[in-house]
Order: structure tokens, then sequence, then C-alpha cells
């Protein structure tokens, strides 16, 4: 694989996280659609969702459970090979609690496996790992 395409291709896996974290924060079924995989599994610690519109209800879950999130995107490594890519990708997601004034705060680490497919590279599955997490008074919550 050519240097300028590599490149390329861990910046769209990167924009791919990014859109996910994009998508739980709008809560934007359409925009998962277009990162994970028809197939695609999500894990984390005592769950396990296959399928992509499977884990589109967890958008709905996250309306649910938080009045907002945020989701920001640290770090991604891949390693590419052909059209499939495994790494991790390191974020923080802070959660507006429902009923008090609170953020969860979790640092995350995703162990991600990526296909590159007809629309681009989708999520074929992510492990979810929150190393920590802590809970922060809002002095101040402002309109959404």
């Amino acid at each position: 694989m050519e240097k300028d395409e590599q490149y390329r291709d861990h910046l769209l896996i990167r924009s791919a996280a990014e859109l996910y974290a994009i998508g739980a924060d709008r809560r934007d079924k359409a925009l998962w659609r277009q990162v994970l995989a028809e197939d695609c599994v999500i894990e984390g610690l005592g769950f396990a969702v296959e399928g992509r519109e499977a884990n589109l209800h967890s958008i709905d879950a996250l309306g649910r459970m938080f009045r907002a999130t945020v989701h920001r995107v640290h770090q991604v490594v891949a390693t590419i090979d052909g059209d499939r890519a495994m790494g991790e990708t390191y974020s923080t997601a802070d959660h507006l609690l429902k009923e008090k004034d609170e953020l969860l705060v979790w640092s995350i680490r995703y162990q991600d496996e990526w296909r590159r497919e007809a629309a681009g590279w989708q999520f074929a599955r992510r492990r979810l790992i929150v190393d920590w997490e802590e809970t922060r008074a809002v002095a101040r919550v402002g309109a959404a």
C-alpha cells in the first residue's frame, strides 16, 4: 500500500470514529448507519449487540438515560491490511445525568475492527473498555 493511500485510509478510519461520536451525541441514527457494518458487533462489560439495526437502539437508550452526552475522540491507532483494519480508539465521554446536575465521565478505549465496504470504512466490531469513571458536579446547565 502506498503511503498516500495508507494516510488517506487512516484519515477515513478516524473520520468513522468521529462520526460515531457525533451520532451518539446528536442521537443521529443516519450517522451510525454510515459507519456501522450491517453485521457489526458492539460489546462491553455485560453486553454484546449484534447487527447494525439492533445497535441503533443504543442511541435511544442514551436518550433515555442522559440529558446530553459529549464524546471526544483523542487518538486512533489502526493497522490496515487490505480492506480490513484493527486498532484502538481512545475517547472521553461526558454524560449529563437526568435526575441531577452531574456529569458521569468515562475514560474509554475502544478495541476496534474496521472493514472497507462500498460506503467506506465501517466498524465490524467495537469493544468498549471503560478504564475509569468519575462523577463531577455541574455548576450551570444551559438550555440545549
